[in-house]
């Protein structure tokens, strides 16, 4: 398990990481070693800690590398730490999240349309959730702002990047009885 010492090395910045650890940070800290060696060593990694590790894993979220819990263990650390799971998402703002997460950038026009129903604390909701963020403004008469989703949201939901979500067609195959 892990002989050489970069997996190592990487490994010890991986588990002292606050967030997602990129190639760029760690060709900061390896200068003179070139970007292949870094993401082969990441490789290796990665495919030795979690083919031998039950309880933790290394995982690909938020445009980075982070060591996680596995999932079938969070009820126990959720009990362990005293905690409640974090506050859950209303429908409502699950499905402004979505139609944000899918549309993006898009206007609270755009998104009240989509949805059919008027009302802004979602938005507020989202945004101080860091689940999105503004995205510029539109060029068109009022200049509203548009939305985009923020990197908080593809931490929260552990996704490598907005292309793991699933398509539109699987949603409606899985919604369609």
């Amino acid at each position: 398990m892990l002989e050489a010492a970069l997996p190592n090395q990487i490994l010890a910045i991986l588990f002292v990481a606050k967030e997602p650890l990129t190639l760029d940070q760690l060709q900061e800290v390896y200068p003179d070693t070139p970007v292949e060696e870094l993401q082969e060593s990441l490789d290796q990694l990665i495919s030795e800690f979690n083919s031998f590790q039950r309880a933790v894993e290394i995982r690909q979220v938020g445009g980075g590398y982070r060591m996680t819990t596995r999932p079938n263990h969070h009820e126990d650390i959720r009990n362990y730490l005293k905690t409640k799971p974090s506050a859950k998402l209303s429908l409502a703002a699950l499905e402004t999240l979505a139609v944000v997460a899918y549309k993006q950038p898009v206007t609270l026009p755009e998104i009240m349309d989509i949805r059919g129903i008027k009302g802004t604390s979602t938005i507020h909701t989202l945004l101080e959730k860091k689940l999105i963020e503004p995205r510029g403004r539109k060029k068109v008469v009022g200049r509203p702002i548009m939305y985009g989703t923020a990197k908080e949201f593809t931490l929260h939901f552990g996704l490598k990047d907005l292309s793991e979500l699933p398509t539109l067609e699987e949603l409606q195959e899985v919604l369609t009885p």
